[in-house]
């Protein structure tokens, strides 16, 4: 792994890291927030993962979300991958401001051309996670999870698609149902088929349907604002309030007048997000 940068941030180091990914076949990019607690290397924090959306990077989530100072005061580690590979140079790779093909989605592409670099859950939960444990203070038995848009689609979906991985949950403005939305449409068959199938193992509330038991009984917490203008036709957060309850998973959504997609949104409810995975991460 290279260091690309590394700052001084309320007693801790915020980290810019570079590596060469197996899974992908590019280089890869992460920024790690290691919090005072840890900064020496002698404890090991919880690691608390951030997903970010469309056209963000690694460094959207360090810069704009105002996280370092309450995750000081916890004890929390963050982690915050880059959203999708780089430079693979295929054909519709720049519509990723559109939401079409060449967005991460937090998935492994089965459709050539993005099956051969477009392998974002297996880069995470199979080589950023264990690298980060193995190589800084964070404690891999406490890990929770969240994200903003894409990233809380992502968020949702691979803590069930994982059972146990993580301790705790949340989500911003999550894409909810993306095999019912223009942009799960346009990613799901561009990157997985036709297989309506295989769309609902990467659908956040379809998965929760099927669950036999509620995967996370200490509760599940989403912020979404209600000036946001995705949410009807793009976000749904209905969809999921409405698969948690058919299964009695305690779920808080909270819908705020006022507040949009944007990063002022996250900002607002940021320390809410910490306190509860601190709060599940604790044990």
């Amino acid at each position: 792994m290279d260091l690309i940068s590394e700052h001084g941030c309320f007693g801790g180091r915020q980290q810019f890291w570079r590596h060469a990914s197996q899974a992908i076949g590019l280089p890869m990019r992460f920024s790690l927030y290691l919090p005072p607690q840890a900064a020496d290397g002698r404890q090991r924090v919880p690691l608390l993962v951030y997903l970010a959306g469309l056209t963000c990077t690694e460094e959207t989530f360090p810069v704009k979300a105002g996280a370092q100072r309450l995750a000081a005061e916890l004890g929390l580690a963050l982690l915050a991958p880059d959203t999708s590979p780089r430079g693979a140079n295929l054909p519709g790779e720049a519509e990723t401001w559109d939401f079409g093909v060449g967005a991460g989605f937090y998935l492994d592409a089965v459709r050539e051309p993005w099956s051969r670099h477009w392998r974002m859950e297996s880069w995470l939960m199979r080589e950023l996670l264990p690298l980060v444990e193995a190589r800084f203070p964070v404690d891999g038995q406490r890990c929770g999870l969240f994200g903003h848009s894409m990233g809380g689609h992502g968020a949702l979906v691979l803590a069930q698609r994982h059972p146990g991985r993580f301790k705790s949950l949340s989500a911003f403005a999550p894409i909810a149902a993306p095999s019912d939305c223009p942009w799960g449409h346009k990613a799901f068959s561009g990157y997985l088929g036709d297989d309506r199938a295989a769309w609902a193992m990467h659908d956040a509330s379809a998965l929760m349907a099927a669950q036999a038991a509620p995967p996370y009984p200490a509760g599940i917490l989403i912020d979404q604002g209600l000036d946001d203008k995705f949410m009807v036709e793009q976000l749904k957060p209905e969809r999921f309030e409405a698969a948690c309850a058919a299964v009695d998973q305690p779920l808080t959504l909270r819908r705020h007048p006022g507040y949009d997609h944007g990063y002022y949104f996250i900002a607002t409810f940021m320390a809410d997000h910490l306190q509860h995975h601190a709060r599940q991460l604790a044990g």
